[in-house]
C-alpha cells in the first residue's frame, strides 16, 4: 500500500470506530478508538482461528509490519501532537511548578529506568543493559496519552500542571536517555556511539541542543508574527515552524522533542499574548485542538492494530503482567522521591502522589521506541511487555484516573 492509501485507511478507520464508540460504548474518544481497534483486531484473529483458510491474520500482520509505526510518530505525529499540548500550558502556570517538574523530568526517569531494569532483568534473565533500555523506554509518561486524559479529568490547576509539564518534558528526556543506553547496549547500532564519553555528549547535545533551537526558533517566529495581522498566515506559521523545526532538530541531532515543547510553551503563552489578535489567538487554539483531536484519534488506532506485530508466548504474557507491576513501582518512585526532597520547602495538594502515579500514563511512543530498536534476540519479548504495560495504562488507568483524583483530591487546592 502507498502512504496515501495508508494514511486515508487510518483516517477512514478512526472515524468509522469512533463513531462506534460514541453511539454505543461512550468512553472517551481516544481510549474508545483503542478499545474499537484492539476488538477489532482480536475478532479477526479469532475468526481466522475458526476458519484457518481465510487467512486474513497474515495479510494484515504484514501490512502492520510493513508499516514504520515507529517512524510514523517519532518522526512526523509526535512534533505536532507535543507543540499542540505545550500550547495550552501556560508558562505562569509551570514557573510555579518548575521544581517538581525538573525534578520528575529528570531523577524520576533516572529512578524509574533503574528500578524497571533491574526488576526486569531479574525476572527475564536479560543482561542488565538491555533491561535499563526497557526501563528507559517505559518510565516517561506518554504526553499524548496524560494531555488526552486530563481533558476529561477535571483535575485542579495546579495538579494539571505538575501532569502536564511533567509528561511534556519527561518524555523528551527519557528519549535521549533510551538513545544512550540504546548505544551502550547494542554498540554494534551505527546510530549511537558506545563509550559513556559518547554517551554523556550525546545527551547534553539532544537535551541542551533541542530546548535552545525550540526558544530560537520559537521566538523567531513570535517575531515574525508580530509584524502580521493576518489569521491564517499565522496558523500556517505555527505550521511551518513544527514541521520546519522538527525536521531541522533531526537534521542537528538535537532532541526534536524538546524542540517542539520548548518553542509550544513560547508561542502558546509571549506569543499569544504579544503576538496574535483575539480572532488569530482563536484560530490558532482552534486549529490546534482540532489536529492534536484528529492525531490521537489515528495514533491510538495504530495501538489498536499493533497487537498484530505482537508475539503473545505464555512466557512473555507472565514476563508483561510483572511489566505492569514494575512499572507502577518505577512510577511511585519517579513521583513520591521528588515530592518527598521538596515537601519541606512547599505545601502539595492532597493526594498528589498517588493520583500523579495513577495519571502517569504510558502510550504510543513506548510502542515506536520498543519497535526502533535494533534486531535482537531480546526485542520480541520487549515488545510485548512493552504492548502490555501501555495497554493496561491506557485502559484501566486512564479509565479511572477522573475518579481516582476526585476521591483522593477533594481538599482545596494549594500552591
Amino acid at each position: 500500500m502507498t502512504l496515501l492509501q495508508i494514511a486515508a485507511l487510518l483516517i477512514v478507520l478512526a472515524g468509522a470506530f469512533g463513531a462506534i464508540n460514541y453511539l454505543f460504548l461512550k468512553l472517551p474518544s481516544a481510549i474508545g478508538i483503542l478499545v474499537v481497534a484492539l476488538f477489532a483486531s482480536l475478532a479477526v484473529m479469532g475468526l481466522d482461528w475458526l476458519m484457518p483458510g481465510l487467512s486474513i491474520t497474515p495479510a494484515i500482520q504484514a501490512q502492520v509490519e510493513a508499516f514504520e509505526f515507529s517512524e510514523a510518530l517519532l518522526e512526523g505525529m509526535l512534533g505536532l501532537l507535543l507543540f499542540a499540548g505545550a500550547l495550552h500550558v501556560k508558562l505562569s502556570d509551570l514557573r510555579q511548578e518548575w521544581r517538581v517538574v525538573a525534578l520528575m523530568a529528570t531523577m524520576g526517569v533516572a529512578l524509574s529506568t533503574v528500578i524497571v531494569g533491574t526488576g526486569f532483568s531479574v525476572i527475564t534473565g536479560m543482561p542488565f543493559l538491555v533491561a535499563l533500555v526497557f526501563g528507559a523506554l517505559i518510565s516517561p509518561t506518554d504526553p499524548v496519552a496524560v494531555l488526552g486524559v486530563l481533558r476529561e479529568a477535571n483535575l485542579r490547576k495546579s495538579l494539571e500542571t505538575k501532569i502536564a509539564g511533567e509528561s511534556l518534558f519527561n518524555d523528551g528526556v527519557g528519549y535521549v536517555v533510551f538513545l544512550v543506553l540504546v548505544g551502550i547496549a547494542f554498540p554494534g547500532d551505527d546510530h549511537h556511539g558506545s563509550g559513556f564519553a559518547d554517551a554523556a555528549t550525546l545527551f547534553f547535545q539532544e537535551a541542551v541542543g533541542g530546548a535552545v533551537l525550540g526558544i530560537v526558533l520559537g521566538w523567531l517566529t513570535f517575531r515574525v508574527m508580530r509584524r502580521i495581522d493576518d489569521y491564517s498566515l499565522e496558523v500556517l506559521l505555527t505550521l511551518g515552524l513544527v514541521f520546519g523545526g522538527y525536521q531541522l532538530a533531526v537534521y542537528l541531532h538535537f532532541s526534536a522533542p524538546i524542540m517542539a515543547v520548548c518553542a509550544g510553551l513560547l508561542i502558546g503563552d509571549i506569543g499569544a499574548k504579544q503576538g496574535m489578535s483575539e480572532e488569530t489567538r482563536n484560530y490558532v487554539d482552534a486549529f490546534w485542538k482540532l489536529i492534536d483531536e484528529i492525531l490521537n484519534a489515528v495514533l491510538f488506532l495504530m495501538i489498536g492494530v499493533e497487537v498484530f506485530a505482537v508475539a503473545f508466548g505464555l512466557d512473555a504474557v507472565i514476563a508483561g503482567a510483572m511489566s505492569i507491576v514494575l512499572a507502577l513501582i518505577g512510577r511511585l518512585a519517579a513521583v513520591a522521591i521528588p515530592v518527598t526532597l521538596l515537601r519541606p520547602f512547599r505545601e502539595f495538594s492532597p493526594g498528589t502522589i498517588p493520583i500523579m502515579t495513577w495519571g502517569g500514563l504510558k502510550g504510543g511512543i513506548s510502542v515506536a521506541l520498543a519497535l526502533s530498536l535494533p534486531d535482537s534476540e531480546w526485542k520480541p519479548l520487549i515488545l510485548t511487555c512493552t504492548y502490555m504495560v501501555v495497554l493496561c495504562s491506557i485502559i484501566i488507568q486512564g479509565l479511572t484516573v477522573a475518579r481516582v483524583a476526585t476521591r483522593l483530591g477533594r481538599e482545596p487546592d494549594l500552591m
